[in-house]
């Protein structure tokens, strides 16, 4: 256990030291404008993991994760921040929001769910790392299952047992035998004796005293089976499977080459056996679920035959021969393993649960006890899932709020405490947006530009067009709701709205976005504050 233990942490290792500070930062830059020492916050506390995991035993045991808190409006990046900081270090990662839990008595989700999430998460990462890495041996046995449904008659001469060598018949003697007289005077019926030799593999299982030895009885089968052999007994068999054979071949060569892909077949497939939905009030569906999932493995699922295209019976075998094939107590170790070291949980909209001014009236109360019940599982804890106990001493936790209305100073001490880390993020301005719409590779202009592709018609945005739009954005944000990069999702929508309505219509052809065609479509609805309260 302790070799397989350091195996893993050497692999966590691995994972994470191809990637310093500095090359952390350079790939959020990638995706995010601005925020530099949000960056540096979360690339430091990334590394700070894997120089942990260097240390010996009983020091590694006492440093603790440096949990962070983001402080800044929404739509300048803090989600985006830590998704792409956990896709980096290729961790278990879940994001969830404070305001859907309560505190243990009121209607809602009980904190301890989101260490059974993340653990669920790591689940399928190391379940799909493993089914990768058997995705040969997979396919090969799915072909075999493939071919055994295109050719069911050569599967069962193929599964068949070779037919058992016939009984030796030996004479031993005559014997007499006196149906009216019980061996009286009288007559008499004549007759012989023989001996049948019976097969070993039946013998032992009829009868264990047996006269013959099984020794003896074994030499006769092989003297019977060889005899049958010189006399052309088993050719005719011997010419069917040569047959078989070459047909299967045929088809393997059919199958490789794509020439079966939408040849119906017939195949069983699992299914698992279904609950009607239930539901209740308050914490506690999590353990019915686990309890309600443990008796279906006991009835198991059945089965149930469907009919498809060889295609999708090809991915519906090698998924089923990858599970096979995968240790499923390896996968539950490892994940708890990779959960308990890398893990990492972002609690967004923290800011609603804080507790503005005075404590413990009306629906504070509730508020409050979400930060109570987050307390201990941030401290670290034990929380049990249905894959095993999961501890939280070094799961790192990224918080993060807007602020506006309440402060961090009006969550519980305990509770802020426990992120001594804490980050403000900057408000986005006209260059901030205008790097928006241009650098990242996945930034929004490109998006329009690819989608509208489809269609066959080609979009250009000038570059005066790209700034007037940052402009547009950071006046509509100073005049109205500060909602960050998300204004331009609703500007860069509201001035294409016209051109993908009509795309289909129009096709093919090139648009040119110039400034002017931006003017004509954006600029009276933001100066009309009214109409752009409600559209932008």
């Amino acid at each position: 256990m302790g070799d397989k233990k350091t195996g893993d942490k050497k692999q966590t290792e691995k994972n994470l030291d191809r990637l310093t500070p500095r090359e952390i930062v350079a790939e959020l830059d990638k995706y995010i404008v601005g925020q530099k020492k949000a960056k540096r916050a979360v690339a430091v506390a990334l590394r700070n993991r894997i120089r942990r995991l260097k240390l010996e035993s009983d020091m590694r045991e006492d440093i603790a994760p440096k949990n962070i808190l983001m402080i800044g409006p929404t739509g300048v990046g803090k989600t985006e921040i830590a998704r792409r900081l956990a896709k980096l270090a290729g961790s278990p990662f879940i994001k969830v929001e404070a305001t859907k839990y309560t505190e243990v008595g009121y209607v809602g989700r009980d904190v301890e769910s989101m260490i059974r999430d993340l653990m669920a998460a790591g689940i399928q990462m190391v379940k799909q790392e493993m089914q990768e890495s058997v995705t040969a041996e997979a396919e090969k046995r799915a072909e075999e299952a493939l071919l055994d449904l295109l050719l069911p008659g050569n599967k069962k001469r193929k599964d068949s047992k070779p037919p058992a060598p016939g009984p030796v018949v030996r004479p031993m003697g005559t014997f007499a035998i006196n149906p009216d007289n019980n061996g009286g005077p009288g007559p008499a019926l004549m007759g012989a004796a023989i001996q049948v030799g019976i097969p070993a593999v039946i013998s032992r299982s009829v009868s264990r005293d047996s006269d013959a030895p099984d020794d003896r009885e074994e030499q006769e089968a092989k003297d019977t089976a060889t005899a049958q052999e010189k006399d052309g007994v088993g050719s005719q068999a011997g010419d069917a499977a040569g047959r078989d054979t070459s047909t299967r071949e045929k088809f393997r060569a059919m199958l490789r080459e794509g020439k079966l892909e939408d040849k119906m077949v017939e195949i069983t497939v699992n299914q698992s056996p279904q609950f009607p939905a239930i539901e209740m009030m308050g914490g506690g569906i999590e353990e019915l679920e686990s309890s309600l999932s443990g008796i279906a493995g006991l009835f198991g699922g059945g089965k149930k035959k469907k009919l498809v295209t060889v295609s999708r019976a090809r991915e519906i075998l090698i998924a089923e021969e990858s599970e096979k094939l995968i240790d499923r107590d390896r996968v539950s170790d490892e994940a708890r393993q990779r959960v308990e070291e890398t893990g990492i949980v972002f609690i967004d909209e923290i800011d609603k649960i804080a507790v503005k001014g005075e404590r413990g009236n009306g629906p504070d109360v509730s508020r409050e006890g979400v930060q109570r019940d987050i307390l201990p599982i941030v401290e670290g804890a034990t929380v049990n899932t249905k894959w095993g106990q999961v501890n939280t001493d070094h799961i790192l936790f990224v918080a993060a709020g807007a602020f506006n209305v309440s402060k961090p100073s009006d969550l519980i001490p305990e509770l802020q405490g426990r992120f001594p880390l804490r980050v403000e993020l900057d408000s986005l301005g006209k260059d901030d947006f205008l790097r928006i719409l241009t650098e990242p590779k996945n930034a929004l202009t490109k998006q329009y530009i690819e989608l509208l592709a489809t269609e066959s018609v080609e979009i250009v945005f000038t570059s005066d067009a790209v700034e007037r739009l940052a402009v547009l954005a950071a006046d509509v944000n100073a005049r109205l709701e500060n909602i960050g990069a998300r204004r331009l999702h609703t500007i860069m929508e509201a001035l294409l709205e016209e051109l993908s309505f009509e795309a289909p219509d129009i096709a093919p052809t090139k648009v040119s976005i110039t400034e002017a065609y931006v003017n004509e479509k954006l600029t009276d609805l933001v100066m009309d504050n009214d109409l752009g309260r409600y559209i932008l």
